[in-house]
């Protein structure tokens, strides 16, 4: 039977999705079969496992830190919201309906075997399960029937370590209230602090550390700089949606929709030395991009009403009027056809007319698409047509069925083999439903190497092994976490022997 560690935070960002994925990696390095596991993720962005379930991209960036395949049962439940009240639930990466917030609070106790049946049997398998909590252990109104924090540390007899993010300020008081606020039989379950997130001269913090043992009685394993490691977001809050990014040869504009969805699309874009990526949410910061992307979202006929009271419609189609380039994933692409229409009420119903920039029409089903892809760009018009061949490998998920008598953009085969064609292109805007189409080195290259020489630049971009650089990132996390945290008492902690 797996040890486990759990790490909670004082807050939601406060790093907890890092610094599991860090301690998974060190446990790897040091020989351990080791797991990832949060019992309950509420999260936009998600991947689909290679049997056709939905989990938290976070979980499958820890996993990938741990060098295992994904698997759903390191995140049972999966809650995507669909409006401020209301969320879908994933169970066991199985959609089970869309319910208020009020509704699922009551109904969450009776998901508890669902969540102990997948971590015994994770633990059955491997030395060591790293739990994340969610949010704060300290959300006083949500402590009945927990299932993610304290609750689930009991379950698991997990010894916690919990950690706060000084770089918000106030980290003594927010690691101090959380420690207090919590009952002292929960209290004795935190062995350790972190302070994460740090810039500067730790030895200006020693003072206020040796004042915040004595008071909380609580050791502070270790403060952890700010990494500048690059991997895989959990969710909205990520700073990489705000942040103006460096100047490249390429200026990219992702829509930021209210409920924007799996912007882990674009971080291979991103990371390109050929490219800026911003995050746009209004006409002011559009400016004139050389590519507009509608991403997806969680509620396309919201974020589409969205989009045209903001004035960015108006923008995007003037934009494409003059030859500009647009590409839409999933939800975006919904966006760029003639219509949507809900007609059983998946997101609320009704119809809405589209952008009308592709000859599409998407109508929402109650049953989710739920499926890896690997195939190739089969047609492609305007300044994408050389990617017409280029291989690509990514995932569907998504409620609606999109249908046009167009030919298709691309062709592929699911994971449980089925031929199938997705995606339409016309002048230079193309879409199609498959996330993490840029994820396949080739695929990334190819579409900013039509940009480049639509500007008439005769660079090209180099095709770069993402998987390579993710692994090189994850050593950088591991190393970040041995040199700043006392790692012989993790070990002791996690040994029972504290």
């Amino acid at each position: 039977m797996a040890k486990a560690i759990m790490i909670q935070g004082t807050a939601s960002n406060a790093g907890k999705s890092l610094l599991a994925a860090g301690l998974c990696r060190v446990f790897r390095q040091d020989g351990y079969r080791v797991a990832p596991f949060k019992s309950q993720n509420m999260a936009l962005n998600s991947a689909i496992t290679p049997d056709g379930l939905e989990m938290g991209r976070a979980q499958v960036m820890q996993a990938q830190a741990a060098g295992v395949a994904p698997d759903v049962r390191m995140n049972p439940i999966l809650l995507k919201p669909t409006s401020d009240v209301g969320s879908q639930v994933i169970v066991n990466g199985i959609p089970r309906g869309t319910m208020k917030a009020g509704d699922y609070f009551k109904y969450k106790k009776n998901l508890i075997p669902d969540v102990m049946a997948a971590y015994s049997s994770l633990a059955e398998e491997y030395d060591i399960i790293v739990m994340e909590g969610a949010g704060s252990p300290a959300e006083i109104n949500l402590k009945e029937d927990d299932i993610v924090n304290m609750g689930m540390a009991r379950m698991a007899r997990a010894p916690v370590l919990l950690c706060g993010d000084i770089d918000r300020g106030g980290v003594f008081a927010s690691l101090y209230g959380t420690v207090k606020l919590l009952d002292p039989d929960e209290q004795a379950l935190i062995k350790g602090l972190i302070i994460n997130k740090f810039r500067g001269d730790v030895e200006i913090l020693r003072p206020g550390l040796a004042q915040l043992e004595e008071l909380t009685g609580k050791p502070v394993l270790g403060v952890v700089p700010m990494l500048a490691v690059d991997v895989d977001d959990e969710d909205s809050l990520s700073a990489r949606l705000s942040k103006s990014g460096k100047v490249g040869l390429v200026d990219i504009a992702v829509i930021r929709l209210p409920r924007l969805s799996n912007f882990t699309d674009f971080n291979p874009l991103e990371r390109m030395e050929e490219v800026s990526l911003r995050y746009v949410g209004s006409v002011g910061e559009l400016g004139h991009p050389d590519l507009i992307i509608l991403p997806g979202t969680k509620n396309t006929m919201d974020d589409l009403r969205w989009l045209r009271q903001s004035g960015l419609e108006s923008a995007i189609l003037k934009h494409a009027a003059k030859g500009g380039a647009v590409i839409g994933i999933c939800g975006g692409y919904q966006m760029l056809g003639s219509t949507v229409s809900d007609p059983d009420g998946v997101e609320g119903g009704g119809a809405l007319a589209g952008l009308g920039l592709l000859p599409a029409e998407t109508v929402f089903q109650g049953e989710k698409t739920r499926t890896q892809v690997a195939g190739a760009f089969v047609r492609a018009e305007g300044i994408f047509a050389p990617m017409a061949g280029t291989a690509f490998e990514g995932y569907e998920i998504h409620m609606g069925k999109t249908e046009s008598t167009a030919p298709p953009l691309m062709k592929f085969s699911t994971q449980t083999g089925e031929a199938r064609t997705d995606g339409l292109s016309e002048g230079n805007v193309w879409g199609c439903y498959v996330h993490g189409v840029f994820d396949k080195a080739e695929a990334a290259a190819a579409m900013v190497n039509c940009l480049l020489k639509a500007k008439g630049l005769e660079a090209e971009a180099a095709s770069v092994d993402w998987q390579a650089y993710a692994q090189r990132q994850y050593d950088k996390l591991a190393d970040g976490l041995r040199s700043s945290l006392d790692m012989e008492r993790i070990y002791r902690i996690l040994n029972g022997e504290e």
